[in-house]
C-alpha cells in the first residue's frame, strides 16, 4: 500500500494547511480550487507559513524549496485523476460536498480513495450516492493542520478494511496521531468541545463576566486561551453553526444558547473586557467540567471512541493538559460523579452508564497504554502513548510486560513486533517521574522501577520467539534500550536513535551501557553514550544498530514477508559490520589509548576530535565518568554482571545535584549548568 500523490480540494485555510503538511512529509500534492485567485492565495499562505518556519529556524530555505516543489496548484479537477487519495476541504455545505464527490467519483482512477475533512456531516451519508462508497472515509484535521498533530480517522458504514488501513497509514506518513472514531455527529473531539464552548456562553448569559469564565477555564484546563478568546480567533459563526449541527442530530442540549445565538446574529466578536469575579470561578469550573465529563461519558457509552482516544483527542487536538477521563481521576471519581449528577439534573440528561459502573468499582479509570494485535502468526505490541511520545513510566512497563507474556504464550505466534504509535518509537523515560521521586526523597523507587524494567527487557532478550523492533520514529534512551533487547531492529527513514542521558545528568540505566557494547562494540557504544549523538536510520544501519530500512508504506509488508520466509538477519547471525571510513575514524577516538585525550580535551586533538571533546564537555561530568566506568568494567564481565553494575550506581547518580539540574532542564527547556556535584 503506497501513497505517492494526494489531491486536496479547497485552498482555504484548512485546505492549504493540509496540503502544506502533506508536502512537508515528502508526498506530492495537488491543491485545487474553483478560481485561480483562490489557488494563488492558498499557496501564498503556505509560502508565508514556511517563511515563518525559516525565521524560527524550524526549516532551512533549502527544505522550504523542496516542500514547495512537491506542491502544484490548479483549477482543474482532472489533475487529481491519478491520485492515491483525494481530500475534500471545502466549506460546510452537504449538497455542495456531495456534488463534488460525485464528480470526483467519475473522474478519478479506480484505486483512488476519497476523503472528507468535514467536522459536521455524516461520512456514511456522503458516501451513499457514490460508486466507490467502500473507498470513502473521513479524515478530520484540526487547526492549524500543518501544526496540530491530531487526525480523526472516520470510517463510513461501507468503508472497506483496506480503506481504513490507508487512512491510518496516511496519518503515520504525514506525522499525525490518528484516532479511529465512529461516524456520529461531532465525531469524538467536537462532541465534547462544542458543548464546552456552549456552556461558557450559557454562563455568560446568566450574568457571569467573560474574564471570569475565560480565566477559570484557563486554570482548570491549563490552556492559553479561554473559550471566548478562542471563539474570537476561530470564528463565533463556527461555534454557532457547530451547535446547530449537533442539536439537529443529538437534541436540544447541544443547541446554541440564547447568548451565542444573539452574538452570532450581531455578527460581532465577543467583548473580552470586564471585571474578574473570583467568587464565581468555582461555579464556572464545575459547569465546564460537568459538560465535558457528561458528554465524554456518553460518547464512550455509544462506542464513538475509547476513553484513551477521547483523552488523546483533548490533549493533542485541543492542547488541554489532561483529557476528560484523566481529569475525572484527578478530581476523584466520586467527586466527578457528583459534578455530573448536578449537571445532568440541570439539563435533564442521563448519567453516562460507563461512569456509573466505574464509580461502583471504587477504582480510578485505568488507561490502556500498550496494545496487542495478533494476526497471521505475528503479534504486534504497540506502545500507545503518542501524546507523551510514548515515554516509559511504571504503567507502560507493567503493560508491556503483560502484553509480551500474552504474545509469547499464544500458540502459533512466530514473531513479536515492538512498535510505537505516533511520531516516536519510545522517546525515553518519563522525566516527570524521576523529578517527582527525587523531590520526595524516594530514589529507591527509581531503582525498583528500573530493576523491573531490566526484568522485562531481559524477558524480551531471552525469548524463544523472534522479536523485531520497528523504529518508525524517534527512539531515545529507554526506547533504544528496548529496541536493543529485540533480536533485530527494522527502521524507516524516520527512525532515529540516541542516548541523551549524559546531557541531562544521568546515564542509560535500562541496559544501554551494556547491550550497546555487545551490539556495536565498546568504542562506538562509548561514542553514543558519552556524546549523546542522535543518529538517523542510515547512520545507525552503517554502525550496526539497525539491520533493515524500508519506507513507511512498505515496512509492515516487508516484516510480514521476512517472518514468513525466514532467514531474517539478527544480532546473532549478521556477521561482522564493515564500518565507513568516518565511523572507523570516530571509533579510533574511543579506544583505551585515545579516550583519555578526549576527556581531558588534549590540545593535540585534530579538528574532529576537538569537536567530539567539546560535545562531551557540555555533558554532566559525573554522568560521563560513571557511564565510562560502567561500560569499561561491564565489557570485561558477563551481560548479567554488567547489567547489575549498571543498576548498582543508580542511587549514586540520581542523588547528584547535576541529575536534578539536568532532568529539570528538559521540563524548563533551558540549557543545564553542571557543577560536578
Amino acid at each position: 500500500m503506497k501513497i505517492q500523490k494526494v489531491g486536496v480540494i479547497g485552498a482555504g485555510n484548512m485546505g492549504s494547511g493540509i496540503a502544506q503538511k502533506i508536502a512537508q512529509e515528502g508526498i506530492n500534492v495537488v491543491l485545487v480550487d474553483t478560481d485561480k485567485s483562490y489557488v494563488e492565495k492558498g499557496i501564498d499562505n503556505i509560502r508565508n507559513t514556511l517563511a515563518e518556519a525559516v525565521e524560527r529556524r524550524i526549516f532551512s530555505p533549502e527544505r522550504t524549496s523542496e516542500i514547495l516543489n512537491r506542491l502544484t496548484g490548479t483549477t482543474e479537477l482532472n489533475e487529481v485523476k491519478d491520485a492515491d487519495l483525494v481530500i475534500e476541504a471545502i466549506f460546510e455545505d452537504f449538497n455542495v460536498k456531495r456534488e463534488l464527490f460525485e464528480r470526483l467519483d467519475s473522474i478519478c482512477d479506480e484505486k483512488t480513495v476519497l476523503a472528507s475533512n468535514t467536522s459536521s456531516f455524516s461520512i456514511s451519508e456522503m458516501a451513499n450516492s457514490l460508486k466507490r462508497s467502500d473507498r470513502f472515509l473521513g479524515l478530520h484535521f484540526f487547526y492549524h493542520p500543518a501544526k496540530n498533530r491530531l487526525l480523526e480517522v472516520i470510517p463510513g458504514t461501507k468503508s472497506s478494511e483496506q480503506t481504513i488501513e490507508l487512512g491510518n497509514l496516511f496519518s503515520v506518513l504525514i506525522g499525525k496521531t490518528g484516532i479511529n472514531v465512529a461516524d456520529t455527529p461531532g465525531f469524538a473531539v467536537n462532541r465534547f468541545f462544542v458543548p464546552w464552548l456552549n456552556e461558557a456562553t450559557r454562563l455568560h448569559g446568566e450574568g457571569i463576566s467573560i474574564p471570569t469564565i475565560d480565566e477559570s477555564a484557563k486554570k482548570v484546563f491549563k490552556i492559553g486561551m479561554g473559550p471566548f478568546l478562542l471563539m474570537n480567533v476561530t470564528g463565533v459563526n463556527i461555534a454557532y453553526h457547530s451547535t446547530v449541527s449537533l442539536s439537529g442530530k443529538l437534541g436540544d442540549f447541544y443547541g446554541p444558547s440564547d447568548c451565542l445565538q444573539q452574538q452570532f446574529e450581531k455578527g460581532e466578536d465577543w467583548k473580552l473586557e470586564g471585571e474578574l469575579d473570583e467568587s464565581k470561578e468555582k461555579m464556572v469550573e464545575e459547569r465546564l467540567l460537568g459538560a465535558v465529563f457528561t458528554v465524554a461519558g456518553h460518547l464512550v457509552d455509544e462506542g464513538v471512541a475509547t476513553i484513551e482516544d477521547t483523552d488523546r483527542g483533548a490533549k493533542i487536538g485541543l492542547r488541554w493538559s489532561a483529557g476528560p477521563f484523566e481529569m475525572m481521576n484527578k478530581y476523584s471519581l466520586n467527586n466527578s460523579f457528583k459534578i455530573v449528577e448536578r449537571f445532568v439534573k440541570k439539563y435533564e440528561l442521563g448519567i453516562p452508564d460507563i461512569l456509573t459502573r466505574q464509580v461502583k468499582t471504587g477504582e480510578d479509570w485505568n488507561f490502556r497504554l500498550v496494545d496487542l494485535v495478533i494476526m497471521d502468526e505475528i503479534a504486534r505490541i504497540i506502545i500507545n502513548r503518542p501524546e507523551a511520545m510514548n515515554a516509559i513510566n511504571e504503567e507502560v512497563v507493567a503493560q508491556l510486560d503483560q502484553q509480551f507474556k500474552k504474545a509469547e504464550n499464544t500458540p502459533g505466534v512466530k514473531a513479536i513486533v515492538l512498535e510505537g504509535a505516533g511520531k516516536a518509537f519510545v522517546a525515553g523515560a518519563d522525566i516527570q517521574y524521576f523529578i517527582k521521586k527525587i523531590d520526595e526523597g524516594r530514589i529507591d523507587d527509581i531503582v525498583k522501577f528500573t530493576r523491573y524494567g531490566h526484568e522485562v527487557l531481559g524477558r524480551i532478550d531471552n525469548s524463544d520467539k523472534l522479536v523485531i523492533a520497528k523504529l518508525d520514529g524517534l527512539a531515545l534512551g529507554g526506547g533504544v534500550e528496548l529496541a536493543l533487547a529485540a533480536d533485530t531492529i527494522v527502521a524507516t527513514g524516520k527512525g532515529t536513535v540516541g542516548f541523551p542521558e549524559t546531557g541531562i545528568g544521568i546515564y542509560p540505566g535500562l541496559g544501554g551501557t551494556q547491550r550497546t557494547i555487545r551490539y556495536i562494540g565498546k568504542e562506538l557504544a562509548k561514542y553514543l553514550v558519552l556524546t549523546g549523538k542522535t543518529l538517523d536510520a542510515r547512520t545507525a544501519m552503517e554502525m550496526g544498530l539497525v539491520e533493515y530500512i524500508f519506507s513507511p508504506g512498505e515496512i509492515d509488508g516487508k516484516i510480514h514477508e521476512m517472518v514468513k520466509g525466514g532467514g531474517i538477519r539478527t544480532k546473532e547471525n549478521r556477521g561482522e559490520i564493515q564500518l565507513t571510513p568516518e565511523l572507523e575514524q570516530i571509533k579510533g577516538y574511543f579506544t583505551d589509548e585515545s579516550l583519555g585525550n578526549l576527556l581531558t580535551k588534549d590540545e593535540g586533538l585534530d579538528e574532529m576530535g576537538g569537536r567530539i571533546a567539546k560535545t562531551i564537555g557540555y555533558k554532566a561530568p559525573i554522568a560521563v565518568t560513571l557511564a565510562n566506568r560502567i561500560m569499561e568494567e561491564g565489557s570485561r564481565v558477563s551481560i548479567e554482571e554488567g547489567l547489575e553494575m549498571e543498576l548498582d550506581h543508580l542511587p549514586e547518580i540520581f542523588a547528584t545535584k547535576d541529575a536534578y539540574e539536568g532532568l529539570n532542564s528538559v521540563i524548563k527547556r533551558k540549557r543545564p549548568v553542571y557543577i560536578g556535584e
